[in-house]
C-alpha cells in the first residue's frame, strides 16, 4: 500500500510541469559522439504567439576531457527555411571545476539555449544538433535532452 502512496504521489508532482512541445532524450553510443551521429528533435507548433525557453540537458562524465562542447544547432521551419548557429554548451568554469550537478563519476547540466523564444510559422518544426568539435569521436557524453517549454508568457504582434 505504501508503495502505491509513493507512486501515485510521483506521478501527480510531475504532471504539474509547465507545457512543453517537446521533452525528449536522445543517448549517446558508448563508443562516442561521432560527427555522423546528429540528434534529431521534431515538434508540432499551433501557438504562434507563445513564448517558450529552450532548455539543453547533459549528462556527462568526469573524464570528458574538455571544459566545453562545441555544437552546431540547425533549426528547420515549416516552410523549409533552415537557421544554423555554432555555440558553445561550457561545461566547466575557467578553474576546472565542473558546473551542474556531479557525483564522482557523473554530471548533469541544464543549459538554457533560447529563453522567451516563439515561432513565427504554425507547422512541424525539427532542431538539429551535431558535435562541432575538432575530434571526431567525443568520448564520456552520455546524453542529451531536449525541453522547449511554455512560459506561460504572450508576445505581443
Amino acid at each position: 500500500m505504501r508503495m502505491w502512496i509513493i507512486l501515485l504521489g510521483t506521478v501527480l508532482l510531475s504532471a504539474c510541469g509547465k507545457p512543453t512541445l517537446v521533452d525528449r532524450t536522445s543517448d549517446i553510443p558508448d563508443t562516442g559522439w561521432t560527427y555522423a551521429d546528429t540528434l534529431r528533435w521534431e515538434f508540432e507548433v499551433a501557438d504562434t504567439n507563445a513564448i517558450y525557453d529552450l532548455l539543453l540537458t547533459i549528462d556527462h562524465g568526469t573524464d570528458f576531457r574538455y571544459q566545453n562542447c562545441y555544437v552546431q544547432f540547425h533549426t528547420l521551419f515549416p516552410q523549409g527555411e533552415v537557421l544554423t548557429e555554432a555555440v558553445s554548451l561550457e561545461l566547466q568554469t575557467q578553474v576546472g571545476q565542473w558546473l551542474g550537478d556531479c557525483g564522482r563519476s557523473e554530471c548533469t547540466l541544464t543549459i538554457p539555449i533560447q529563453q522567451n523564444a516563439f515561432f513565427n510559422q504554425p507547422g512541424e518544426y525539427a532542431i538539429l544538433m551535431e558535435q562541432y568539435m575538432r575530434q571526431d569521436s567525443l568520448l564520456a557524453i552520455e546524453s542529451f535532452n531536449l525541453r522547449i517549454e511554455d512560459t506561460g508568457k504572450r508576445r505581443n504582434q
